[in-house]
């Protein structure tokens, strides 16, 4: 009786907007085409308008100008609370000291779609489920939203969807093409998959190398949500996926989680089994990669979780393998009935969710999850980065202000050794609220359940940043400050600059001096000037190199403000080492770049070295298709950059690109981009150095395959993961006296993703390698990880007056190995 009369009553509370329109009421072609952006954000203006159950929140604009918002949908009088709804909540997990004047406690749900701008189904979809929440008839999700609030962001990829669907709307007509050949199912490159700069939102939760990233996890560490749903689609032949997961779940996902999971898939399916859809569960998509949008929200205590729909490529409609076509609205009802089942579980949840996600908290901060309880990063310049980073994820930390004699594990070294914490070291400690994420990102070691993972298996910080630090076992009782001042003024007088040549900001500077025609030196050998003392690669600015600089110090000085560490030298005198006057102190040449794009380069791969020119240090290139590369004046550059791809260049092309380089030169050639050079006359690059490491390899390749003919074909795939590599983090030697390893410490550890290898090289500078029995972390197939021994990573070789650079690696891999934006900027300036 009780229900009914709820039911009444809410009803006719609602009557005023019994005349909400939905999707397809209001956009005559909703379901039949891709909608223009605007009209989504259209269509949730007019929700906003005529419903009062819809908040709007603008939290920021894309790299192309396109807004980026979110929308709380709730009742009225959740809406009317919803700051004393969120105050309470972070109140209550540790996350903020304000204790809110009233305990209102509610299921958050937060609803992400389309990160990926081409999976366009998700976005589309994103209008029917704020339908459905809203719609005054349906008395059943109005229920759902008594004791629960939504977060919903419709798209977190604007410029990728308006890139995809103005194509989309560009080649298609009246009537439509559901063959595979029409042009409909076959997307230029770069495609819309990726944002502006060509980057995977999807893999960037934690780096936050994007800024419509940035903007999303200051609104997502506002609300901490407690079910985080991240809707995607995949190829259009596949089912539909939704939780559980599959394996690996990393070790920090909690059973709570797991349940809850389970719970997801249980009640799902019901609803699949009851429309006839065909779906899966428990495999391919796992949990243990942590920039995911499922893993980033669990290790945050949330449930995450991906949804996916087959529908890339489909455009409006497609012939699938078993002859059925797949429709857009067919991808719109299955997104929208798999969505709304996870608001109704956590609704009918609700006290179970918030009991668990306050447990979380007060168990991680009370007893942290992981081996190590504290983390010790010393004191150098990579470190303004990495403090930047852990602010981005709400991760505290503080700086040593005493000095204490310590054992702990040395990430560099993989052993237990004695060091100083010395003041103004980096302290993190493993008991605070963003407890479990800090131990996953710090973690040496991750274990691995299952080795058929979907992503990368290794990301420790202090590798990626090339930082040394420890871990230690207990929590570290030390006296802490919040941050380290240093009070820069600009000089009256100076005989030179020195710049510190150890982060980004480094090679910024550079840039910035270098495009106003400031003239540059770079050490080649340390040296000593009063108190100041010169590391390799480190920049100084000479006033009599600038005579043309009217007022010196006053223009070069203003530059180098976000150096917390340049320092004013009076003297070219040394102390100790060589003057700078001489031959060890060179001119630092001005690169003029050009980037190689098109079609037969990998789009993520170009975009990272684009947003590392364009974003990252702030210096112009030229970007050409490789298609018009033969009407480019190669004379007029002197940096040619060749991102990750599948170049089939002609052979007067390639004629062009040896001229180049043999005329004076530098060419950056990333991963497959080598095959240019590879076994190619004039050049050094091949496989393998010697014929007897040529016939070793051919003889266990022979061996393995004679081995094979007695082996099931149920086990193929765990096979071939044995010669593989998704993501691990290898021991590099350095040839520390070479420009290409200049400040990026005594060993490089690079974040290998490809099988591909080269033994070490002849006639060649091997500035980087692979060492006998090296140090390495994730997973590495157990047949490539002895072939991985002396094999180079990064290499030098000079052809005529120029020179190619070889990076087996990829440095810039989604911008966040931060010791690789060094050394990728090692290539640029300071390798001539």
């Amino acid at each position: 009786m009780k229900k009914l009369l709820f039911a009444f009553l809410l009803a006719f509370s609602l009557s005023g907007y019994a005349q909400l329109k939905s999707p397809a009421e209001f956009l005559p072609e909703y379901g039949k085409q891709v909608s223009f952006y605007h009209e989504l954000e259209a269509y949730f203006k007019y929700l906003k308008e005529n419903s009062d159950y819809i908040k709007h929140d603008p939290y920021g604009f894309t790299s192309q100008g396109r807004s980026l918002n979110v929308y709380y949908i709730s009742t009225p009088e959740n809406l009317k609370n919803l700051d004393a709804i969120r105050e309470n909540h972070l109140y209550s997990i540790g996350m903020t000291d304000k204790k809110p004047a009233t305990a209102i406690e509610k299921a958050i749900v937060w609803l992400s779609f389309n990160v990926h701008g081409n999976e366009i189904g998700a976005a589309e979809s994103s209008m029917k489920v704020a339908y459905e929440l809203l719609n005054p008839k349906n008395t059943t999700t109005k229920q759902w939203l008594e004791n629960t609030i939504v977060i919903l962001d419709p798209c977190l990829n604007p410029d990728g969807y308006s890139r995809y669907g103005n194509w989309l709307r560009d080649v298609t007509g009246k009537n439509l093409h559901p063959g595979l050949t029409d042009r409909e199912h076959m997307e230029p490159w770069p495609g819309g998959r990726q944002n502006h700069y060509a980057y995977d939102l999807n893999r960037d939760w934690a780096w936050q190398t994007q800024v419509e990233t940035q903007q999303r996890i200051v609104l997502y560490n506002q609300w901490m949500p407690e079910v985080h749903v991240d809707v995607h689609e995949m190829g259009y032949n596949e089912p539909y996926f939704f939780p559980p997961a599959a394996e690996p779940f990393h070790d920090f996902i909690t059973k709570p989680q797991r349940d809850f999971h389970n719970t997801i898939g249980e009640n799902t399916s019901k609803k699949f089994d009851a429309e006839g859809w065909n779906y899966y569960t428990r495999e391919r998509f796992d949990l243990f990669y942590p920039s995911y949008g499922d893993t980033y929200p669990s290790f945050n205590g949330a449930i995450g979780m991906t949804y996916e729909q087959g529908g890339i490529g489909a455009g409006r409609a497609i012939v699938m393998q078993n002859g059925n076509i797949l429709t857009l609205q067919d991808r719109i009802n299955h997104h929208s009935v798999a969505v709304l089942t996870a608001v109704e579980t956590a609704s009918a949840r609700k006290e179970k969710l918030v009991s668990d996600f306050k447990a979380y908290f007060k168990d991680s901060r009370q007893n942290p999850k992981g081996k190590y309880k504290t983390y010790v990063v010393k004191n150098d310049g990579k470190a303004e980065q990495l403090a930047l980073m852990l602010k981005q994820n709400n991760i505290q930390f503080a700086y040593a202000d005493e000095t204490k004699k310590l054992s702990g594990y040395h990430y560099q070294s993989d052993k237990e050794k004695s060091f100083s914490v010395e003041s103004g070291d980096m302290i993190i400690q493993a008991s605070q609220p963003k407890s479990v994420l800090t131990q996953v990102l710090f973690e040496p070691y991750q274990r691995l359940s299952d080795s058929l993972t979907y992503d990368i298996t290794a990301w420790a910080l202090p590798h990626a940043f090339g930082i040394e630090s420890y871990a230690l076992k207990n929590a570290l009782i030390i006296k802490t400050k919040d941050k380290i001042t240093a009070v820069k003024t600009i000089p009256e007088s100076a005989y030179a600059f020195h710049i510190p040549w150890n982060n980004r900001a480094s090679a910024k500077i550079a840039a910035s001096l270098l495009k106003k025609n400031v003239k540059v030196r770079f050490a080649r050998k340390t040296s000593a000037f009063g108190d100041t003392k010169i590391n390799l690669g480190d920049m100084i600015v000479l006033k009599s190199d600038n005579s043309q600089l009217q007022e010196f110090e006053k223009v070069v000085g203003p530059l180098l403000i976000e150096k917390n560490d340049y320092s004013v030298i009076k003297s070219g005198f040394s102390i100790g080492g060589a003057d700078l006057g001489g031959e060890n102190f060179p001119l630092m040449k001005t690169p003029k770049v050009l980037l190689i794009s098109g079609k037969y380069v990998s789009p993520t791969d170009f975009g990272q070295v684009w947003f590392y020119m364009d974003q990252i240090i702030d210096y112009p290139v030229s970007i050409v298709d490789a298609d018009n590369l033969g009407i480019v004046n190669l004379a007029d550059y002197n940096t040619l950059i060749l991102a990750d791809g599948w170049y089939e260049l002609s052979d007067g092309q390639k004629k062009n690109i040896d001229d180049f380089i043999s005329k004076g030169g530098k060419t950056i050639a990333i991963q497959n981009a080598l095959s240019l050079f590879e076994n190619r006359e004039g050049y050094n690059l091949t496989q393998f150095a010697t014929n007897e490491e040529k016939d070793a390899a051919k003889k266990q390749s022979d061996d393995d395959a004679l081995a094979m003919r007695f082996q099931k074909y149920q086990n193929s795939e765990r096979r071939f993961i044995s010669n593989s590599i998704q993501g691990a983090i290898i021991e590099n030697v350095l040839d520390k006296t070479h420009p290409l390893s200049y400040g990026l410490g005594d060993t490089y550890y690079s974040l290998k993703t490809s099988d591909r290898y080269f033994k070490v090289l002849k006639n060649v500078w091997n500035v980087a390698y692979v060492p006998e029995k090296y140090k390495s972390y994730g997973f590495i197939g157990t047949n490539l990880k002895k072939k991985l021994e002396n094999t180079v990573s990064f290499a030098v070789e000079p052809f005529g007056r120029g020179k190619v650079i070889y990076m087996i690696d990829n440095p810039l891999f989604r911008g966040f190995w931060e010791n690789g934006n060094l050394l990728f900027s090692n290539a640029l300036f300071l390798v001539d």
